[in-house]
């Protein structure tokens, strides 16, 4: 049974710091992306970053690069989301997530409907 368990979230200050982390365990991941989504209070799921689990490829989304770090630890079978210069706009709940790796360039990554696994999700909350 695949699960994901998230870790991490809080409260803190904006222009703080947080370390998200989502434990991965019950099958093998090498060839899936783990990806962060977000979820703000009356808005739609977006994307925030994915990593490829084998060659490490990475992707973020526009709104949090140069802020946000995804990285993974394959001996812990673990992801992280390091996130550094936290606004306010960035409270939400953050889950993390898996699917099939399909290629370098594929737009289904940005898509929170081709994930196959989500956790549970941690609360963010960032306050001016």
């Amino acid at each position: 049974q695949v699960q994901l368990v998230e870790s991490g979230g809080g409260l803190v200050q904006a222009g703080g710091s947080l370390r998200l982390s989502c434990a991965a365990s019950g099958r093998t991941f090498s060839g899936y992306i783990m990806g962060w989504f977000r979820q703000a209070p009356g808005k739609e799921r977006e994307f925030v970053a994915a990593i490829s689990w084998g060659a490490g490829y990475l992707y973020y989304a526009d709104s949090v690069k140069g802020r946000f770090t995804i990285s993974r630890d394959k001996a812990k079978n673990t992801v992280y989301l390091q996130m550094n210069s936290l606004k306010p706009e960035d409270t939400a709940v953050y889950s993390c997530a898996a699917t099939p790796f399909s290629g370098y360039d594929s737009a289904s990554y940005y898509r929170s409907g081709e994930y196959d696994y989500w956790g549970q999700g941690t609360q963010v909350t960032v306050f001016s």
